[in-house]
C-alpha cells in the first residue's frame, strides 16, 4: 500500500469525529468516551442513509460533516495551535479570519475522505474515569476488511470554563493530524503571513468534492 493510500485511510478513520464551533443546539457530553461513541454512530448511520444521494451529489458530504462532526471539535483551539508562536505577530481580525478559513478547509478535507468510506468498523476502548483531568485520550481501532487495523487516539480537551469535551487532535499510527497541519502551514505562515495562508485555505476549501475509489 503506498503512502497516499495510507494517509487517506488514516484521514478517513479520523473523519468520523472532527469539529469546531457549536453552530446549533446539539447534545453535549461530559463523558469523552460516550461522546466519541455516539458521534461516530450518528455520522456513519447518516452516511449509510445518504449513500445513494451522495453518489448523485458528493457535496452533500459537506453538510454531513458540518452537521454531525463540526459541533464536537474545538476548531479555534486547533487553529491557534497551528498558528503557534506566530500568533503574537497577528491581529484579532487576522486570527478570526484564519479560524473561519481553517474550519471550512477542514470540512472540505473530511468531506473528501468520506468518499473512501466502505463499511469500516470502529471499536472504541471501554470508558474510564477521567476525574478532574482537562485533557483526555480515547483509543479506538478501525477495522477495514482485508487491510491491517488502524489504531487511533483521539485527543479531547475540557476547558476550565466548561464541563463538556471537544476533540482537538487525533493520532493515527503515530501520526498527529494537528502536528501535520502545523508542519504544512507553519512555514507558510512564517514566510507569507497569516492573511495569505487564510486566502490559500479559502481557495482550497472551494474545491469541489469528487467521488473517488480507494486504492488497492
Amino acid at each position: 500500500m503506498n503512502i497516499v493510500n495510507t494517509v487517506s485511510r488514516l484521514l478517513l478513520a479520523a473523519t468520523f469525529l472532527i469539529s469546531g464551533f457549536v453552530v446549533a443546539e446539539v447534545p453535549r457530553y461530559t463523558d469523552p468516551y460516550q461522546m466519541i461513541s455516539t458521534v461516530a454512530d450518528h455520522a456513519f448511520s447518516r452516511l449509510a442513509e445518504e449513500k445513494d444521494n451522495i453518489q448523485q451529489n458528493p457535496e452533500i458530504l459537506r453538510t454531513l460533516v458540518h452537521d454531525e462532526l463540526l459541533p464536537y471539535i474545538d476548531v479555534r483551539y486547533a487553529a491557534f495551535r497551528v498558528i503557534g508562536n506566530h500568533i503574537r505577530n497577528t491581529t484579532e481580525e487576522e486570527r478570526d479570519a484564519f479560524v473561519a478559513a481553517f474550519q471550512e478547509y477542514m470540512i472540505s478535507t473530511y468531506a473528501g475522505t468520506f468518499t473512501l468510506y466502505r463499511d469500516q468498523r470502529v471499536i472504541i476502548e471501554p470508558g474510564q474515569d477521567v476525574g478532574n483531568r482537562r485533557v483526555a485520550t480515547v483509543r479506538t481501532r478501525v477495522i477495514d476488511p482485508g487491510k491491517p487495523d488502524i489504531n487511533i487516539e483521539f485527543k479531547l480537551i475540557r476547558h476550565r470554563d466548561s464541563e463538556y469535551w471537544q476533540v482537538f487532535d487525533m493520532v493515527a499510527e503515530g501520526i498527529s493530524l494537528l502536528d501535520s497541519k502545523r508542519a504544512e502551514l507553519g512555514g507558510m505562515i512564517r514566510q507569507q503571513g497569516l492573511s495569505r495562508v487564510t486566502e490559500l485555505l479559502q481557495e482550497r476549501a472551494k474545491q469541489p468534492i469528487e467521488l473517488s475509489e480507494p486504492e488497492e
